[in-house]
């Protein structure tokens, strides 16, 4: 429309006339003679309101949705990272309580036995250089190993190093079946030699076929030439079963080990062999003290008349000055 006279003098009109029916309504209070109008508007353009909202309140429900649902995700996406947080740190502690088991029982043995160690973690197991049993540890030649050392830990005998990397080693366990080592069994130290049989068992044969051996005798390792690949001493395992066939010039048992293989952490590879033999002092190390036992005597009560017992004995609540047989200590 062209900016004229009769358009602005409409203009000026239209505005009069919402003046005044602004003042109509206002003066008309509740009973405005432009309810019937406001009425008949609301009729006609109350149900598209509702068409319009209709359609557009399940899309922003469907907004609200999606953003409480981010919210609650984010939540259960933070708890779950709480949880895996705290069972890590827990299992972390319970990990490093077993671990420092583990080294202590390893420096226990390794000063029974006068061994210089470097402790070391096992980190892999496979088939390395195509021997069965085997596990790789996280030293090598930068501290200060060599091939042909002796590997053990808390319990005894582990296995041989035989390649050395920088930083890494590879260790022969002793019950893979190329494993051999000379043995001495404790308190008759008949000698033989221990071959691995791969699980959690190890073949003897002793040298002296009539030695006298039973259930439960234990080994230690004989030791090598100039102490390569075996310190002497370091505890191999228990007897679990003797040959008894007759006749032979050897005699073989069955031992199991000291050490569970397919359990392996923390271990020690022996870059100083102790001065001299320990022989079984690390056996002994291992053997737990019995408790003494304390043995209490007790008197019967005294007469009541002269104060002694029937039969001229002690006064009540003394104690027998001599013990019972096998007492180590009477209670007074």
């Amino acid at each position: 429309m062209r900016d004229t006279r009769e358009s602005r003098l409409l203009l000026v009109l239209l505005i009069a006339i919402a003046f005044a029916l602004i003042t109509v309504d206002l003066r008309g209070g509740e009973q405005s003679p432009l309810d019937g109008a406001r009425s008949g508007a609301a009729s006609v353009l109350g149900p598209v309101e509702n068409g319009v909202a209709s359609a557009v309140d399940p899309v922003g429900n469907a907004i609200g949705a999606v953003r409480d649902s981010g919210e609650r995700h984010d939540r259960i996406s933070r708890l779950e990272r709480e949880n895996a947080q705290l069972k890590h740190e827990i299992g972390s502690k319970d990990r490093n309580r077993a671990r420092a088991g583990e080294l202590d029982k390893l420096l226990k043995t390794a000063g029974a036995g006068g061994y210089g160690v470097k402790g070391a973690q096992v980190i892999a197991i496979g088939a390395a250089q195509g021997f069965s049993w085997t596990v790789t540890i996280d030293a090598g030649s930068n501290d200060g190993l060599r091939r042909d050392m002796t590997v053990l830990n808390g319990d005894g005998l582990v296995g041989r190093v035989t390649t050395v990397g920088p930083s890494t080693a590879t260790v022969l366990l002793a019950n893979d079946p190329d494993f051999t080592v000379g043995t001495r069994l404790e308190k008759s130290s008949e000698l033989g030699f221990a071959t691995g049989r791969g699980g959690n068992a190890l073949n003897v044969q002793l040298m002296n076929g009539k030695a006298k051996v039973k259930k439960g005798d234990r080994l230690v390792t004989f030791g090598s030439r100039a102490d390569k690949p075996f310190v002497p001493g370091v505890p191999v395992g228990k007897v679990t079963k003797v040959n008894r066939h007759k006749g032979d010039l050897t005699r073989t048992v069955s031992v199991r080990p000291y050490v569970g293989f397919t359990k392996l952490d923390i271990v020690g590879v022996v870059v100083e062999p102790p001065r001299s033999d320990p022989r079984d002092e690390v056996l002994k190390a291992k053997k737990p003290k019995p408790a003494p036992t304390v043995t209490v005597t007790k008197t019967p009560k005294a007469d009541k008349g002269n104060g002694e017992q029937p039969g001229g004995g002690q006064p009540s609540g003394a104690a027998t000055n001599t013990p019972a047989p096998g007492a180590t200590g009477v209670a007074r």
